[in-house]
């Protein structure tokens, strides 16, 4: 009888234990399914701030320059230019109105501009320091480099184009607004390869890599990637006394103006608005090329751009 109690009670608490078992497991279900469908409420809610909308460029005209690169249309108009939160030399911030001109969408490559040094036998550019391996920033797909101001307005010049001046290359870059960088005022990340590899590129990336970061007017790499040279004679105080309607720069200076940051600049430093300065005879793995044109010369490639 004793026997048969025991029996019993093993069974009741093995059948207990069981249904404990199921219960546990039924409620550890639901909990992981709720942790889940909160995650995915939080995702959703997030998704719109963290992807921004692709914008429309389609409304800018291009052109195909004699060196076989689209350019942009930059419309006849004001802007803002300079900064009042910036370097010394970025004030005060003043208002230009600027014509019409076109402007590269990207910057010159290496393999465009090796065509260049083969059809006017001019020197290879020359780059005087780097520490690591040169193969690794001289690739035919990367930005072109170590080239001086003088070789960069011979550039231009052999593509039927010219140097940009400063403030054209300022307004292809932020638009009419005061933005800090192309596309906001944050720099966020995945927008421009500055220093670090964070942005997926140890020191040079090819011409066009951040689709999110292009200009008001489909411009890519106006900040980072390489800094580019301009047709401006650097003064620290120009802003000051800067014409309202299409300034070229001082007549006389020691330095040229290179704008638009590098693959070595922080992101503070890559800010729209800030002048960098150099010997016209410079040349480094961090300054490149991007050409302008003037509007009013007649061209028959004239087209819309894609976005």
């Amino acid at each position: 009888m004793e026997n048969k109690g025991v029996l019993i009670g093993s069974i009741i608490f093995v059948f207990t234990s069981f249904i404990l078992m199921i219960v546990g497991l039924v409620y550890e279900s639901y909990r992981v399914k709720q942790q889940r469908l909160l995650v995915e409420s939080i995702v959703v809610e997030n998704k719109p701030v963290a992807q921004a909308a692709l914008r429309d460029y389609s409304i800018y005209k291009t052109l195909v320059g004699d060196d076989g690169r689209e350019m942009v249309q930059i419309p006849e108009g004001p802007f803002t230019m300079g900064s009042k939160d910036g370097d010394p030399d970025e004030a005060p911030e003043h208002q230009v109105y600027l014509g019409t001109y076109y402007m590269d969408k990207k910057e010159v490559s290496q393999a465009e501009y090796e065509r260049f040094v083969k059809m006017t036998k001019r020197g290879k550019p020359f780059i005087p320091v780097f520490e690591d391996d040169q193969a690794k920033i001289l690739k035919p797909e990367l930005p072109a480099m170590g080239m001086s101001w003088a070789d960069a307005e011979a550039y231009c010049k052999w593509a039927g184009k010219r140097l940009p001046t400063e403030a054209e290359w300022e307004k292809a870059g932020r638009g009419e607004g005061k933005r800090r960088y192309p596309w906001g005022d944050d720099f966020g990340s995945g927008h421009a390869n500055v220093d670090g590899d964070e942005d997926g590129f140890k020191y040079l990336a090819p011409p066009g890599s951040f689709e999110s970061g292009r200009s008001p007017y489909g411009l890519y790499d106006m900040t980072g990637n390489v800094a580019e040279w301009v047709a401006d004679t650097y003064g620290e105080q120009y802003y000051q006394k800067t014409p309202y309607r299409d300034p070229v720069g001082p007549e006389d200076g020691q330095h040229k103006v290179i704008r638009g940051g590098s693959w070595r600049e922080t992101y503070h430093n890559a800010r729209l608005s800030k002048r960098f300065q150099a010997k016209m005879w410079r040349t480094d793995t961090t300054i490149g090329i991007r050409c302008a044109k003037d509007a009013d010369e007649p061209h028959a490639d004239v087209k819309k751009i894609k976005g």
